[in-house]
C-alpha cells in the first residue's frame, strides 16, 4: 500500500505511515527503512512534522531540511539521509488523530499544493479503512482503499491533460478547473474527472 503512496504522488522517493498505538508512534508502514529511521527521531524527541500533523489535524509540507528550523533535529537526521523535502498529512478516526500519511523526497520543494490535494485523498482514505477495520483486515482494506485513489488519481491526470489541452493552461490550472467544478456541483472530483473523459472517449467513438 505504501507504494501506491509513492507511485501516486509526484516527487514522493518514500513514504510512510505513522500510527498512534496507546498514544505512542510508530512507523507501521513503509517501502523504505530510511522512513521509521528518520522517523524515529521525531518520536525520542516529541517533535516532528508527523507528529503535528497529527495532533493538529492539518498538512504540513518542508521545502527544505537544510533550512527549516521549526523541527531542528529531525530535519538534520532527515538531510543526513539525503530527505531534502518532505510533506505529513493527518489520519484520524472517529474524531480522533491516530496518526499520519508522510510523503519524502530526495529533492527540495518537492510537493505542492496539488500534491496536498492528492495526498489528502490517500489519506482520507487510510483513515476510512483504519476506522472500520482492525489489525490484520485494515491493513488489507487500507490497500485497496489505496488502490482505488491510485486509479483515480490516473482519471484525474487524463481529465488535466484534456482540459489543458482544450484550453492551452498548465497543469495547475487545469486542476484549478476540476475543483472548482466539483465544488460547484457539489460532486467528488473524481467523478467529474471520469464524466470529461467519458465525454471524450464518446465523441471519439461517433
Amino acid at each position: 500500500m505504501a507504494e501506491l503512496g509513492v507511485e501516486a504522488v509526484d516527487g514522493a522517493d518514500l513514504t510512510g505511515i505513522t500510527l498512534l498505538e496507546d498514544d505512542r508512534p510508530t512507523t507501521a508502514v513503509f517501502t523504505d527503512p530510511t522512513s521509521p529511521e528518520i522517523d524515529s527521531v521525531q518520536y525520542e524527541t516529541g517533535s516532528g512534522p508527523c507528529l503535528d500533523a497529527s495532533r493538529q489535524q492539518r498538512c504540513f509540507r518542508i521545502d527544505s531540511t537544510i533550512e527549516d528550523r521549526r523541527w531542528v533535529e529531525f530535519c538534520r537526521a532527515a538531510a543526513d539521509e539525503g530527505i531534502y523535502s518532505l510533506m505529513s498529512l493527518p489520519l484520524a478516526a472517529t474524531g480522533r488523530p491516530i496518526g499520519a500519511l508522510n510523503f519524502y523526497s530526495h529533492s527540495k520543494a518537492a510537493f505542492s499544493d496539488e500534491h496536498e490535494e492528492v495526498g489528502q485523498l490517500f489519506a482520507r482514505q487510510a483513515s476510512v479503512a483504519l476506522a472500520n477495520a482492525a489489525a490484520y483486515w485494515g491493513a488489507t482494506d487500507l490497500a485497496h482503499q489505496l488502490e482505488e485513489a491510485l486509479e483515480s488519481r490516473a482519471v484525474i491526470d487524463q481529465a488535466k491533460g484534456i482540459i489543458m489541452a482544450a484550453k492551452g493552461c498548465t497543469a495547475g490550472e487545469a486542476f484549478d478547473v476540476l475543483r472548482r467544478a466539483s465544488q460547484r456541483e457539489n460532486t467528488k472530483l473524481r467523478l467529474i474527472a471520469a464524466r470529461i473523459v467519458e465525454q471524450v472517449q464518446s465523441r471519439k467513438k461517433t
